[in-house]
């Protein structure tokens, strides 16, 4: 069964596809998009979720991994691989505590996986980063700067950001931390000032198997949790700079 929120649609709302077969998941997701600027969409089995995806294009999709007929592990997997629907960002969801379930997952290419029972917070922090909604409101720029991070202040690691923005930045990493892994940050601006210290948060992998943004090296997308308005300023001020690199 699939079915589309009621109301007149807008180009300017975002598509979401809900696909659960339990109804009271379907029903409760639905709650977290009970906003102007959504469009809900839902199904309960792989074959319709499937049909919809490729009829609507929506914008996210979050996707459970076990549906009647057709696993949610198929429809990612055959979306990503066609054409018109590669690029729709999926969430797929799973119980948690299966090493098999995340490797199948995986294995189909999805962007990000959450976990039952499900949270409004993960599922609004899922469409902030799936959607770039972070990335339009606080572009990041082509830079070099020079940061100093760890799960510690006592011992950190040194790398070099790919870019940077007032929301956050990207480190170029072999070395992958968990997705929601906090860390000690220090940001050398190279402004005459000392570094900024605060805190971030693993926002985003480029996994040598799980890549996310073919333009960017494998590393991490890192965003800031406790950065003060004055080290915002500092931020703001080097991106306002002529010919940052």
């Amino acid at each position: 069964m699939m079915s589309a929120s009621p109301g007149s649609s807008s180009k300017n709302q975002i598509k979401i596809l809900l696909v659960d077969d339990v109804e009271l998941f379907v029903a409760l997701e639905k709650t977290f998009f009970q906003r102007d600027q959504f469009q809900i969409f839902t199904a309960s089995n792989g074959a319709d979720a499937l049909a919809l995806a490729q009829k609507e294009k929506p914008d996210l999709i979050f996707l459970d991994l076990y549906l009647a007929g057709m696993n949610g592990d198929e429809v990612c997997r055959r979306l990503k691989t066609a054409r018109h629907t590669a690029q729709i960002p999926i969430v797929m969801v799973v119980q948690q505590g299966s090493r098999a379930d995340l490797d199948c997952c995986r294995a189909a290419c999805c962007d990000d996986i959450l976990y039952k029972p499900v949270r409004q917070e993960d599922f609004m922090r899922a469409s902030r980063e799936q959607l770039s909604l972070t990335e339009r409101l606080l572009p990041r720029i082509d830079a070099c700067v020079l940061v100093k991070y760890g799960l510690r202040n006592d011992r950190l690691f040194e790398k070099y950001t790919v870019n940077i923005g007032v929301g956050g930045l990207f480190l170029a990493s072999e070395a992958h931390l968990s997705i929601d892994t906090w860390l000690s940050l220090q940001i050398d601006l190279n402004d005459g000032a000392e570094p900024i210290c605060c805190r971030g948060r693993v926002a985003w992998l480029n996994h040598p198997d799980w890549i996310k943004k073919p333009q960017l090296p494998h590393g991490m997308g890192v965003e800031f949790i406790d950065i003060d308005d004055e080290q915002l300023l500092r931020v703001s001020n080097y991106l306002a700079r002529p010919n940052v690199t």
